[in-house]
């Protein structure tokens, strides 16, 4: 196993470092310091051709602009927070409303905007490469200096894990996920309709037309949203249900049967090119979004269309602090908060 690290750029006179970590058998994953974001991920499929699964930007330019979060570290709190608002030990806090009226990851301020420190780590069968990112009290309108760690270990057998590690000096909120995005078909096919998705998940967050959860749980038996036998993302995405009105496509959060990183959670496969990936994770949910807004967004090889990738975000339940029975989200400082999430790409 081999390592490459090249200067692709600069940010505030500091270098945007990007690591190549090729397998023995060619299979290879780029990762950047800007953002911990994962800029390639090339795996074989069952002719024997070498392809990239992931969406992105064509260079490291187009991650210094807006972009959809191509492939990043998200965090502090990935997802939702209503209005920006919530309430931690008695004082109210504001944060910025960059999906009107609400916040998305964070805001716009987190780790998927940091240069991230590095060092590299080899083992006989893997590399590691360990990334740490701070964030300054209030910078994003959470208190708390927050010290993050990020280890990425690449595996012989095209397995990516992910450890999260982060503490705090004062109680904070800390909620990340990895936003990858997927075509399992590589970088010439259309879309991610054609992929077929497994899901172990009975219930999801139930969500307001805005997307913010109701505190309500809800069974996806019966609605187009089950995927606990194996089913064709654009076969269902076709039915007429109120659970798509609002969405354009998936963009939901399931509740995870079992999340104990020995099993997986969810199975992205794609026929035609035979590559298969699981996931298996120690967090509680998983936002499943099908790239409904990628239309006319910069990419690799020209504009995206919608729904060419699909996001499997594993983390804890969107707006958690303003739902008491949610997953606590809280972190307090004689604490350490650790979570895995690993990708395992195939062959069917």
């Amino acid at each position: 196993m081999q390592i490459a690290e090249d200067v692709r750029g600069f940010m505030n006179e500091q270098e945007i470092l990007l690591y190549t970590i090729t397998a023995n058998n060619g299979q290879s994953i780029s990762i950047t310091n800007l953002g911990g974001i994962i800029h390639s991920w090339k795996c074989y499929d069952k002719f024997g051709h070498l392809d990239d699964i992931l969406l992105g930007c064509k260079d490291m330019e187009g991650y210094l602009k807006d972009h959809p979060y191509f492939n990043a570290v998200i965090g502090r709190v990935a997802n939702r927070i209503a209005y920006g608002i919530f309430v931690l030990d008695g004082r109210e806090y504001q944060l910025p409303v960059n999906l009107p009226p609400h916040c998305l990851h964070g805001g716009g301020l987190g780790l998927d905007r940091k240069l991230w420190l590095t060092r590299i780590l080899h083992e006989q069968d893997s590399c590691s490469l360990h990334m740490t990112a701070t964030i300054s009290d209030m910078e994003d309108g959470i208190p708390g200096n927050l010290l993050v760690e990020i280890i990425y270990i690449y595996t012989e057998d095209n397995q990516l894990i992910v450890h999260y590690k982060a503490s705090t000096d004062l109680r904070t909120l800390f909620n990340p996920t990895l936003h990858l995005y997927l075509n399992l078909g590589g970088q010439d096919h259309p879309d991610i309709l054609d992929h077929q998705l497994w899901i172990d998940a009975d219930r999801i967050t139930e969500s307001d037309e805005t997307l913010i959860p109701t505190g309500n749980f809800l069974n996806v038996g019966g609605t187009p949203l089950d995927f606990r036998k194996e089913e064709i993302i654009g076969h269902k995405m076709k039915i007429d249900h109120p659970l798509l009105y609002n969405t354009k496509g998936y963009d939901h959060n399931y509740v995870l049967n079992n999340h104990n990183i020995n099993a997986p959670v969810a199975i992205l496969s794609h026929a035609h090119s035979g590559r298969c990936l699981s996931i298996f994770t120690d967090r509680p949910a998983m936002q499943l979004y099908t790239g409904n807004w990628l239309g006319d967004v910069s990419g690799k090889t020209g504009k995206y269309r919608d729904y060419n990738g699909v996001c499997l975000e594993t983390q804890a339940f969107p707006d958690a602090p303003n739902h008491k029975h949610f997953t606590n989200i809280i972190l307090n400082p004689e604490e350490t908060f650790e979570s895995f999430t690993s990708y395992k790409v195939g062959i069917m």
